[in-house]
C-alpha cells in the first residue's frame, strides 16, 4: 500500500497532537533523544529560511527575494528572464550546496538490519521482509518529516555558532502492512514518532520511541486506503490491547531498534533529496 503513507501524513494533520508544517529546514528543537544517538543528523545550516525572524509561516518575505531593479538580460538562448536577483540567487545556492555536501554524513544510504530490502521511489521508501510465510512492508515518505519547531533564540533573531546549532533528524510517519498467505486482507498499522515519547531523559524508564495511531484491515495488494473499512483509533484504546499490538509488531521486527534505524535512513534520504532539490533549483535559476 504505497499510497498509505500519504494517508498517514494526512492523519497527522487531522490530529491535534501532531503539529505539522510544510516549512522547510526548521530545527528539531529539543527532541533529539539520547536513545537516537545512532540516528544520522546534521547541523541546521539552511540559512535561506533563517533570514526571517519568525519563519516561513509568518508571511514575512526575506529581503533576499526583493529585486531592487527589474533589469532583464538575454545573455543566453533559453528565452527566459534573467535579473541581477537571479545572479545573486545562483551564487547563494552554490554556497549552500557546497555547505550541505560538506556536512553530509551518508554518501550512500545506511543499511537496515534484520534483512529488510529497500526500494526507493523519489521521496518514498518501501522496506520489505518475509518472516515464516508473512510479508511485512513498511512505507514512509520523507516529505514534511522534519519537525517544525523554532527555539526562542531563533524566534528572537539570535544566531548560534555551528557547534550550538540544533541537529536535524527526520521522523516520518510510516505505515506497516502485515500480509499472511492465506488471507485476503492485510493488517495495516499507521505509526508515527510522537515528540513526548522519544524525548525521555536519562534515568527514565525507556519507552517506545514510536506509537501506533490507527489499525485497520485493508484489501491485500490494494494501493488505496478504504475509508469504508473499520479503523481502530488508539487514542482511547485499552492499554492491554495496545501493548499486544506493539508486541505483534516487535515480533515481526518493527521495534525500537527498527524505528531508530528508520530515522537514520530517513534523515539520510531527506538530506540527499534536499541537496538534489537545491541543485535542480540552481539549474532552473541558471536556465542551463
Amino acid at each position: 500500500m504505497l499510497k498509505s503513507v500519504v494517508r498517514a501524513v494526512g492523519a497527522a494533520v487531522r490530529l491535534s497532537s501532531a503539529t505539522t508544517s510544510t516549512a522547510r529546514a526548521l530545527p528539531l528543537s529539543c527532541t533529539t533523544p539520547s536513545t537516537l544517538s545512532s540516528a544520522t543528523a546534521r547541523p541546521f545550516t539552511r540559512s535561506l529560511w533563517m533570514l526571517s525572524n519568525s519563519g516561513a509561516s509568518s508571511g514575512y518575505r526575506p529581503k533576499l527575494f526583493i529585486s531592487k531593479a527589474w533589469n532583464p538580460s538575454v545573455s543566453c538562448g533559453c528565452g527566459g528572464l534573467h535579473t541581477e536577483g537571479d545572479k545573486a540567487f545562483n551564487d547563494f545556492l552554490s554556497d549552500e550546496i557546497k555547505e550541505e555536501k560538506k556536512i553530509q554524513k551518508n554518501k550512500s544510504l545506511p543499511k537496515m538490519s534484520g534483512g529488510w530490502e529497500l526500494e526507493m521511489n523519489g521521496t518514498e521508501a518501501k522496506l520489505t521482509r518475509n518472516v515464516a510465510g508473512e510479508k511485512i512492508t513498511v512505507t514512509f515518505n520523507v516529505n514534511n518529516s522534519i519537525p517544525p519547531n523554532f527555539e526562542e533564540e531563533a524566534e528572537q533573531g539570535q544566531q548560534k555558532s555551528a557547534e550550538e546549532e540544533p541537529e536535524i533528524v527526520s521522523t516520518p510517519n510510516f505505515v506497516v502492512e502485515v500480509t499472511k498467505q492465506a488471507s485476503k486482507h492485510s493488517l495495516v498499522f499507521d505509526c508515527h514518532f510522537p515528540e513526548d515519547e522519544i524525548s525521555h531523559g536519562e534515568g527514565e524508564e525507556e519507552s517506545d520511541i514510536f506509537a501506533i495511531r490507527e489499525v485497520s484491515f485493508q484489501p491485500e495488494g490494494d494501493s488505496e486506503w478504504k475509508e469504508t473499512s473499520y479503523t481502530l483509533n488508539t487514542d482511547s484504546l485499552d492499554w492491554a490491547l495496545y501493548d499486544h499490538l506493539m508486541d505483534f509488531l516487535a515480533d515481526r521486527g518493527v521495534d525500537n531498534t527498527f524505528a531508530d534505524e528508520l530515522m537514520e535512513l530517513s534523515t539520510a534520504v531527506e538530506h540527499q533529496e534536499y541537496i538534489k532539490f537545491l541543485e535542480d533549483l540552481q539549474g532552473f535559476v541558471k536556465c542551463n
